[in-house]
């Protein structure tokens, strides 16, 4: 039975590199004096996924309307390159294979319209393969903040046209915050962002985001299997 839903190439490896910790402060930047955490700290694992997004290159792989390969996000000039106008499915599927995570992806899946795909299988055989459903923006900021992999889904109403996907990353916002704008994310897309709110990422996608968690977005986390090195 499906979960019940509530809305609210070149290498073959992703040329992920380290970082010094400092570059990670932006997003773990001091809130205004009386604001506390909406969900929680972020924890060593937390840390860890919040190092892997930064180093994961999507604020210059994967960029939209250039045909990429799939897993790098390099541009990919092969005849039999599929193209695609953005890649945000293309990001999630590749950065959730270096946490051994799976997540319907080439070759099961053309990456023509596969965030609609996406959410359909997460919905229907997700749960087999270890994700869970979650009802709630708060919740699944949290389970970022704890270094869990969590993905904000939209399949698009118009079967034709792209949904949308992203990744959660772990956040010291605010309450008032996360009512407005919804989680912290990093995705590829008409706009690719190491961080932005889930408000702006899945802005052009009307109704997919809406104050107070009640668009047509959904969240689905798993256990990271593995921390590869960055």
């Amino acid at each position: 039975m499906s979960p019940t839903i509530v809305p609210a190439s070149l290498s073959r490896r992703p040329p992920f590199t380290s970082i010094p910790t400092v570059m990670l402060l932006p997003a773990m930047a001091s809130l205004p004096a009386g604001a506390q955490p909406c969900c929680g700290p972020v924890t060593p694992n937390g840390e860890r996924l919040l190092q892997r997004l930064n180093t994961s290159g999507v604020d210059h792989l994967w960029l939209p309307y250039k045909p990429v390969n799939w897993e790098t996000g390099q541009i990919d000039n092969a005849a039999s390159a599929k193209r695609a106008a953005t890649h945000c499915s293309a990001f999630v599927a590749s950065f959730s294979k270096q946490l051994g995570i799976y997540i319907l992806r080439p070759p099961e899946h053309s990456p023509t319209l596969l965030a609609n795909a996406q959410m359909r299988w997460l919905a229907d055989e997700g749960a087999a393969r270890g994700w869970r459903p979650m009802s709630r923006a708060l919740e699944a900021q949290e389970a970022a903040n704890h270094g869990r992999f969590v993905v904000a889904s939209y399949a698009n109403p118009d079967a034709h046209r792209p949904g949308h996907i992203a990744v959660l990353r772990p956040s010291l916002k605010s309450g008032p915050e996360l009512e407005r704008d919804g989680p912290q994310v990093t995705q590829a897309g008409n706009h690719n962002y190491l961080s932005t709110t889930m408000r702006r990422g899945f802005g052009s996608h009307p109704g997919a985001w809406e104050t107070g968690g009640r668009g047509a977005a959904v969240f689905f986390a798993h256990q990271a299997e593995r921390w590869p090195q960055a």
